[in-house]
């Protein structure tokens, strides 16, 4: 073998490497399909130097196209609503049915596991060179790697709608039984929420995170005896120890969840104070979790204005007057600072009148 072959097959091979540890890496950092079928676009124009590249993902019950991730080496695109899919022609529908396509400028492989998860494409424009064998081995390498990835990140989010259904069903549960003790939560809390955490430019990792500790929260009340929850005058001491001990109760209850795991702190410390005088660990400032400081001022908001048998309800401006008064005690200052700026907003505003009722 002369020198220069050689020097060809090793770079080949290192290429080949480089792409299976970079789909690794990717693997291991994505936790949905779309987020995973954008980024290996992007990784395919890298390593293939194709011009646009593309992955069809089928609903695995229905066998239809459900989801196309794009990428031209400048935007990506993420196409999942059935105008856009009908768009697809019959030749790339194919491909997702099984069939290779291995053409001068496209190829496209179907992904396939034990049945078919879609296809991918990658293609160059007519005035670049033409795609060549070691161009479909590494396309080949690429799709064999990734469908093991979207297989189980597709039984991953099935399991996800599973538990978030019994999640969901938990709330109704707590409404039916009966919950004065606790904040009666009203439909736009978590829009709220979301809205104050985005002033707080948070991440959407942890305004996802928010999401659940939001539906979750007082998932333990539901082991609180139900003539405590019912009851319409101010709790004894007794009483009041009970209800205290509920976010503990509710991480409890949700800790063999593993995709839960980063909601747990916001659920147990969302009753702390910023001056460290709250429950049920005394922490203050910083080392509470910011979506539990965040929520403590939405929670305050929502029990103040609302319906309440043993106290006044208060008008909103009074309500934020409260919140102001407590900033640096029970609130932390830059989150009540970013609740009187959203208030600014119509939009916001809509939502805390919306809460009063």
């Amino acid at each position: 073998m002369s020198t220069r072959n050689s020097s060809i097959l090793t770079k080949r091979y290192k290429l080949t490497l480089s792409a299976v540890h970079m789909i690794y890496r990717l693997v291991n950092s994505t936790y949905n399909v779309e987020e995973l079928t954008l980024r290996l676009t992007r990784l395919l124009c890298q390593f293939i130097k194709a011009s646009s590249s593309s992955i069809y993902i089928l609903d695995p019950g229905k066998r239809r196209i459900i989801l196309v991730a794009m990428f031209n080496n400048q935007i990506n695109i993420l196409l999942n609503k059935g105008k856009d899919l009908e768009r697809i022609s019959a030749r790339e529908k194919r491909v997702t049915e099984g069939y290779a396509i291995f053409e001068k400028y496209v190829i496209g492989l179907p992904l396939v596991a034990d049945d078919n998860l879609g296809a991918v494409f990658v293609r160059r424009e007519k005035d670049e060179t033409p795609f060549s064998e070691f161009d479909r081995e590494m396309l080949s390498v690429v799709a064999e790697q990734s469908v093991t990835a979207i297989k189980n990140l597709q039984f991953y989010q099935e399991q996800q709608k599973v538990i978030l259904g019994s999640i969901e069903f938990i709330g109704k549960l707590l409404k039916h039984k009966g919950r004065a003790a606790t904040a009666s939560h009203t439909p736009v809390y978590f829009k709220i929420v979301k809205s104050l955490a985005e002033a707080l430019k948070v991440s959407q990792e942890e305004i996802g995170n928010l999401y659940y500790a939001s539906v979750l929260r007082d998932a333990g009340a539901i082991d609180v005896p139900y003539d405590i929850l019912a009851k319409t005058s101010r709790l004894s001491p007794q009483e009041f120890k009970v209800i205290r001990e509920h976010p503990a109760r509710s991480v409890e209850l949700i800790r063999p969840v593993e995709f839960l795991k980063p909601v747990l702190p916001i659920i147990l410390y969302h009753h702390e104070n910023y001056d460290g005088t709250g429950y049920p660990s005394g922490l203050k400032r910083e080392q509470i979790p910011i979506g539990a400081r965040l929520m403590a001022v939405v929670d305050a908001f929502e029990a103040m204005t609302g319906k309440r048998p043993y106290k006044r309800r208060l008008s909103i401006h009074e309500a934020i007057e409260e919140l102001k008064e407590n900033s640096g005690t029970q609130f932390d200052p830059r989150i009540v600072e970013a609740f009187i700026r959203c208030t600014r907003h119509k939009k916001f505003r809509n939502y805390l009148s919306l809460a009063k009722k």
